[in-house]
């Protein structure tokens, strides 16, 4: 029998959103900590089928932000962005969410919006903390405004970051991905080798020395 001749489910047996928001309701159940504002969040993201592809995160199947090793298009994502603002947008691909904050000093910080532990999202909660705080309500996992590191619940590595830069006209653009616990001038490092090696230059980028591994690689 292939995949499309499958029979379908008995008449009575549940669609496997209502399936999926049950199981997710028994679990959230026993999370004392976790608000019925924060379980519809959870159910809304479900809905939206994350929770399958939080497994395949996991699990290392799926795309992970900052993967690309090539350079990556700018994306012009805000006319501007005011101090205390946080604006949510899709980079480098349509299915790569993303989240970009302004603290109140004025430092602009962008991140994967996907949490590191399963994969649901990760929102912007200003009211929290000294500078607000990036909190997945899945699983109360909570990172750093400033750093993205992890500073409380079961997330195993801090969020990616996407590099944002700010032009004249106050516009706000990504222009790169890192990998988790990758610095900005690495993770930018990494997508120009090899492609853009004199602006790689300009940025006090590592130089590959002749005849390394890069270029035996691309021998090969």
């Amino acid at each position: 029998m292939s995949v499309t001749e499958q029979p379908p489910p008995p008449a009575d047996s549940p669609g496997p959103t209502d399936a999926a928001r049950e199981a997710l309701h028994d679990r959230i159940a026993a999370d004392s900590l976790t608000t019925r504002r924060d379980y519809l969040r959870i159910v809304a993201t479900v809905s939206g089928g994350l929770a399958v592809g939080g497994l395949g995160v996991a699990a290392g199947i799926l795309h992970r932000h900052g993967d690309s090793d090539g350079p990556l298009e700018p994306k012009k994502i805000a006319d501007s962005l005011a101090p205390g603002e946080s604006l949510a947008f899709r980079y480098p691909e349509q299915e790569d969410r993303a989240v970009a904050v302004r603290l109140e000093d004025g430092t602009l910080a962008g991140y994967s919006a996907v949490c590191t532990h399963l994969a649901c999202a990760v929102l912007w909660r200003k009211d929290r903390g000294s500078e607000g705080e990036l909190y997945c309500p899945c699983h109360e996992g909570v990172f750093d405004a400033r750093t993205g590191e992890v500073t409380a619940g079961p997330p195993p590595r801090p969020l990616p970051k996407v590099i944002l830069v700010e032009e004249t006209d106050g516009s706000v653009w990504a222009i790169g991905t890192t990998r988790s616990g990758e610095s900005l001038q690495d993770g930018l490092c990494r997508q120009l080798a090899g492609t853009r090696s004199a602006l790689a230059e300009q940025l006090g980028c590592p130089v590959a020395p002749p005849g390394g591994a890069g270029e035996r690689k691309e021998r090969t």
